[in-house]
């Protein structure tokens, strides 16, 4: 099956027929105005913004755009085609809404959004057919952080601006702005609140089981990084570290099997993200082991979604670290701002926040800058992705 199934877009071919319709019913209009303008203003009553005949056309397309924020110059709808990673977690769901909110006709796009379902190649592909269809702008949340360079040279041959978001590229510099996360700051925002968390609590940290997600994915890279800086720094022991894939069923998987092969080794379970944790719950619960604020084994988690935070908040995931997934604003200000000749800044990072349980830890330090922690509640919860 062709990785455009699931596009959602309007043909360009529709929005050139809708252009040219609207510039013949406006020069129509203009004609029938000379037709029967051979009184002086006298003869007619005086009427507000009328136009003299030479320049209809032209307001008319200057009025649309003016009505239309994300509109070009010339009144036609901005072309973005966004290569999504998938929708293996609540978070990409959320992320990929964000897109489908901003990115609408009313607003002045068309966008042409293609699912990848965790597949390089098939991302590679959907990029490439942005380029056929002669896209104005391309966006990419990127599978893996390498692989990128031809394809992205490919995009700058044919003079469409690329914006990455929430995962990096690493082997290319080929694109007009990133918008997303600090992971290696949440992989060290988690190692200091677990440090902090233990000496309050009277925990001595016996075995740390980690659940990754997907392998070469830049969530993955920063947050293991940043966790291992930690960890190395206290001299604590990492028993294993495996691929979940970002995925309930990853998470499941992996812990089952670290269940068996770790009874009564650990006492800390890091995943990635929160679909891996609600995996892990699942499989911790089968097998007998307790976890959470009352449990043998504190368990932390990424992304803080919704269903994130409402296991933090039954006292069931100790800490979760937030990866805000709503991107589609900041991109759309980058556009502006392409669209009016000015420079975006490359980088922007997203406001987010740590979130626990109680209030056992209220703040603690990542590279000497303080870090406020955000105790989960209904109001917060409700507020959340």
């Amino acid at each position: 099956m062709s990785p455009f199934s699931g596009v959602i877009h309007l043909q360009k071919g529709c929005m050139n027929m809708k252009k040219l319709f609207a510039l013949v019913l406006a020069l129509c209009m203009a004609l029938s105005l000379v037709a029967c303008g051979g009184s002086s203003s006298s003869d007619t009553e005086d009427t507000t913004g009328d136009v003299s005949t030479a320049d209809s056309v032209e307001d008319a397309e200057a009025s649309v755009a003016a009505d239309t924020e994300g509109t070009t110059s010339d009144g036609s709808l901005i072309t973005v085609g966004f290569a999504q990673v998938g929708h293996e977690s609540d978070w990409r769901t959320a992320s990929t809404q964000s897109c489908q909110d901003v990115f609408t006709e009313a607003n002045g796009y068309e966008l042409v959004f293609v699912d990848c379902d965790n597949d390089s190649a098939t991302q590679l592909e959907a990029v490439r057919g942005f380029i056929q269809q002669e896209v104005d702008y391309i966006i990419i949340d990127p599978i893996v952080s390498t692989g990128w360079d031809t394809v992205l040279t490919e995009c700058e041959d044919a003079g469409i601006p690329v914006i990455v978001i929430d995962r990096t590229i690493d082997d290319s510099d080929k694109y007009a702005a990133w918008v997303g996360s600090n992971f290696t700051t949440e992989g060290l925002a988690a190692g200091e609140w677990l440090n902090a968390y233990a000496e309050a609590k009277g925990i001595e940290i016996s075995g740390i089981l980690v659940i990754e997600g997907t392998t070469g994915a830049s969530a993955t890279l920063g947050r293991t990084e940043g966790f291992q800086q930690i960890a190395d720094s206290y001299g604590w022991t990492i028993l294993d570290s495996q691929d979940g894939d970002f995925t309930q069923d990853g998470g499941q998987e992996v812990m089952e099997s670290y269940c068996k092969s770790y009874e009564g080794q650990f006492n800390v379970v890091i995943c990635q993200n929160d679909n891996e944790a609600f995996g892990a719950m699942t499989a911790m619960t089968n097998a007998g082991v307790s976890y959470g604020e009352d449990g043998d084994v504190t368990l932390i988690s990424f992304d803080a979604c919704t269903a994130g935070l409402e296991y933090v908040q039954q006292g069931l995931i100790n800490a979760d670290f937030e990866r805000n997934p709503l991107a589609a604003p900041f991109v759309a200000e980058v556009i502006e701002q392409l669209e009016a000749g000015e420079t975006p800044e490359t980088e922007i990072y997203m406001e987010e926040h740590w979130f626990t349980y109680d209030e056992t830890v209220s703040s603690f330090t990542v590279d000497g800058a303080e870090q406020t922690v955000t105790v989960v509640t209904d109001e917060v919860v409700e507020a959340q992705y």
